[in-house]
């Protein structure tokens, strides 16, 4: 068995491991900073496991699964206010599938741009650092999974603006925590 969570950090980061997030951060802060891209062009996903009993504490980022399963997943998406995918930057983190050379051939010719996302780094995935407990912390017990389906769908779809604006302003100060602390994780350091 292997223990699954949405915070999960494999291990101590390498200097190795922690140089592209310092040069990732730079330049996609830089993007953001010169104008080129914008906050709201950014669409973000991910998956994680949510059960119909509602445990309400921090074991609620966690599973246990075989070596071989994977994670059940429910997709949720929030429709975009805006001239279709002209412009998006999806922001997703370095799973296989998100890398497997047939997904980046589908989003290139579908005009979907990929923001660049370092390795080991769920600090700088606003699923990993706000969406996924949100959800969870807003769900109520639910009798089976089409009515857990409709009630997440329900969570995500009433996040308030704001809340959303307040994750992805919080993206950029993550970046430059990430190159002030060299690369390392400043999960510690966020108060």
């Amino acid at each position: 068995m292997r223990k699954v969570t949405s915070r999960w950090v494999p291990h101590q980061l390498t200097d190795e491991q922690k140089q592209p997030r310092v040069q990732l951060c730079r330049e996609n802060l830089t993007k953001f900073q010169d104008g080129s891209w914008r906050l709201c062009d950014i669409i973000t996903g991910d998956e994680t496991c949510i059960y119909h009993r509602q445990i309400h504490h921090k074991s609620t980022n966690a599973t246990w699964i075989g070596e071989s399963e994977s994670p059940t997943t429910i997709e949720i998406w929030k429709q975009r206010k805006s001239a279709g995918i002209k412009g998006v930057k999806l922001l997703h983190d370095n799973a296989g599938l998100h890398r497997h050379s047939d997904v980046i051939n589908y989003l290139t010719e579908e005009g979907i741009n990929i923001m660049p996302h370092p390795p080991y780094s769920p600090d700088l995935a606003p699923c990993d650092y706000w969406l996924n407990d949100y959800i969870k912390c807003n769900l109520s017990d639910q009798p089976n999974e089409k009515s857990l389906a409709r009630a997440v769908s329900k969570v995500v779809k009433n996040i308030p603006k704001e809340e959303f604006t307040k994750t992805f302003d919080k993206l950029l100060g993550r970046m430059e925590l990430c190159i002030n602390n060299h690369g390392d994780y400043f999960e510690h350091l966020i108060k």
